[in-house]
């Protein structure tokens, strides 16, 4: 995984219409996640976006891309390898500014980057110093470009690798001499050099240039066409930037309708759980209400034969009541004949003793 992403955010991605160059024309129904990816193999820098498994942004970002922001809440940017045009509606302006932010960092990050790239190309394409004895107007040959390994050494290593032994008077002026013309043909290489680098600098430089014409050209038949529609909608665009505003509000909306909705569907399942249980609850209570019914009626007839019981009692304890009045009676009676006859014996005895 040699490509992580490094900064995300969510946006409706929007393409120029192909035929007309004028209209935009929305790539996603919604808002999605666009993210910038960085290469670490490559040191190239993207801009992906994905609606589902469809790629609807797979932009390379290089030094020459410019962003835009053409309202508070969109910006747009031309890429001219996928010959489109890329907007960019954000749900607010905060994130809009955000994401300008990361694209000028990842664009002047791309082009270090493709300047220390040349100059690598260009020292390892670039020769070190000239081959001994050379001129000016020498004919280049490889070993001329590039020089021997012998060749290669700096001026001061060049004189220090000269003979040991002490040069006679006569041979000074022809050492010195040759110690210059080497020196002077290690800053001609040192120059030849940067003459290299200031040539493929100005061919990229002219290539840009001729690529930028070229854009401009377009841009500028662009603008021509968009000024004649200027007028015309000007009266509109206010109302236009207003519906797009009103429409991401409305998208933004939508979406945490439908969070919302989706928390409320569960709600109501549950809810729905709870009335089955409320039923099963209320199935019971009717079982239970009839059955409190039922015990109630036996309740009334227990009530009712409890009522005649106390009556029969009641009844009973008064006829117990007038049997024991009765016995009294009966008991006083018979101690008052009990008596008479113990007076009659006491008479019968006495009479018995006087006979």
């Amino acid at each position: 995984f040699r490509e992580q992403p490094i900064y995300s955010t969510r946006a409706h991605v929007f393409q120029i219409d192909p035929n007309t160059k004028k209209n935009w024309v929305p790539t996603s129904k919604h808002a999605v996640t666009v993210s910038y990816f960085y290469d670490s193999t490559r040191n190239v820098y993207r801009i992906i976006s994905l609606d589902g498994s469809k790629a609807i942004i797979n932009s390379t970002i290089t030094p020459n891309m410019t962003f835009t922001k053409t309202s508070q809440k969109f910006g747009q940017w031309a890429d001219s390898r996928a010959n489109t045009v890329y907007g960019l509606g954000f749900s607010s302006e905060h994130h809009l500014s955000k994401f300008a932010e990361k694209f000028q960092e990842f664009k002047e990050a791309a082009r270090l980057a493709k300047e220390k790239s040349q100059e690598k190309m260009e020292l390892t394409s670039t020769p070190s110093q000239e081959s001994a004895g050379g001129d000016i107007q020498s004919p280049l040959t490889p070993e001329s470009i590039n020089g021997t390994d012998d060749e290669r050494t700096t001026p001061e290593v060049t004189q220090n690798s000269e003979p040991r032994a002490e040069p006679t008077q006569n041979a000074l002026p022809f050492t010195h001499s040759s110690t210059i013309s080497k020196h002077w043909e290690a800053e001609l290489a040192t120059l030849k050099g940067n003459n290299a680098k200031l040539t493929a600098a100005l061919l990229e430089s002219t290539a840009n240039v001729k690529q930028w014409k070229q854009q401009l050209a377009a841009y500028q038949e662009e603008a021509e066409r968009l000024h004649k529609r200027v007028t015309e909608l000007e009266c509109v665009s206010s109302q236009a930037n207003a519906v797009h505003t009103h429409k991401t509000e409305l998208n933004q909306t939508i979406q945490e309708l439908e969070s919302t909705l989706k928390k409320k569907e569960e709600e109501i399942e549950g809810l729905k759980q709870e009335i089955e249980n409320a039923r099963e609850l209320q199935a019971q209570r009717d079982s239970l209400t009839q059955k409190l019914q039922e015990v109630e009626i036996r309740n009334k007839d227990l009530e009712g034969q409890l009522s005649d019981l106390e009556q029969r009692l009641e009844k009973s304890q008064n006829e117990q009541e007038a049997f024991r009045n009765n016995l009294k009676t009966l008991l006083e009676i018979l101690d008052g004949k009990i008596f008479e006859l113990t007076e009659l014996r006491d008479n019968l005895a006495k009479l018995i003793e006087c006979s």
